[in-house]
């Protein structure tokens, strides 16, 4: 359930290509605080594209990008590098720094906004870590950590600037059932108790059935359908045959 009705997210007939390769043809939707959407579709439609566009490192051809209110096509690269302490991201491989500790790879992305109180670092990060089930682990290194766990200090440290929009790539991508259960509970947990706007790309439609309030399916650079996973997945022969591995992308 939308906790606002002011939209974080804005997609308005947006045009996407890179030389005469055409990706999007016109995407038209909106995000909201509190909810979680995942964005399904073949590989290759264009998913982690609109991620980009989201986060101001690739831009539309046409159309308009709005986020948090700010016109994407228009905003200065001051405006950008604050609108980006709002944007979280949780990368398929979790992107962490093997040479650096927990503490240090959450902390890392404060420091480089300019925070250098160690007080105030050491509380986000015990923060962070505690929202994400992991007190304790500061001072160990990436590689003593299980595929979930570093999942779990990718998304402390997506969380340490408490931003209001969260963006996930493959998310549950290579964990095991238990981690990927942990990982799905924690991003619903996260957009509710936060009023965060979620945004996930997932091939895993179990995961997806766990987290989404909504689905949208892209294909052939469209949102060819939009709206409640659970009524999308009974009703929609399109995303049905999709879910089920019938489908035949030829819309």
């Amino acid at each position: 359930m939308n906790t606002s009705h002011t939209p974080t997210v804005e997609f308005i007939d947006v045009h996407t290509s890179f030389g005469d390769h055409v990706v999007h043809r016109g995407l038209n939707f909106s995000l909201f605080p509190g909810e979680v959407t995942t964005l399904l579709g073949p590989s290759g439609a264009g998913k982690t594209i609109i991620l980009k566009l989201i986060m101001g490192l690739t831009s539309a051809r046409a159309g308009t990008v709005r986020i948090m209110g700010r016109e994407m096509a228009t905003i200065s690269d001051r405006e950008l590098r604050e609108l980006r302490v709002h944007l979280g991201m949780l990368f398929q491989g979790a992107a962490l720094f093997d040479s650096f500790t927990v503490f240090e790879n959450i902390a890392y992305g404060l420091r480089e906004r300019g925070e250098n109180d160690q007080a105030t670092l050491t509380r986000i990060v015990k923060e962070k870590l505690s929202m994400v089930g992991l007190s304790g682990m500061e001072y160990k290194f990436p590689p003593q950590l299980s595929g979930g766990q570093k999942k779990r200090v990718g998304l402390a440290r997506a969380l340490a600037s408490s931003p209001k929009i969260m963006l996930y790539d493959e998310p549950t991508t290579g964990l095991d059932p238990t981690s990927t259960r942990k990982i799905d509970d924690l991003i619903v947990k996260i957009a509710k108790e936060e009023s965060i706007t979620s945004l996930v790309v997932t091939h895993d439609i179990q995961s997806a059935r766990r987290i989404s309030d909504r689905w949208m399916l892209l294909s052939k650079g469209t949102i060819c359908a939009d709206g409640s996973s659970r009524t999308l997945a009974e009703q929609n022969s399109l995303v049905s045959d999709f879910v089920s591995g019938t489908w035949k992308d030829e819309l």
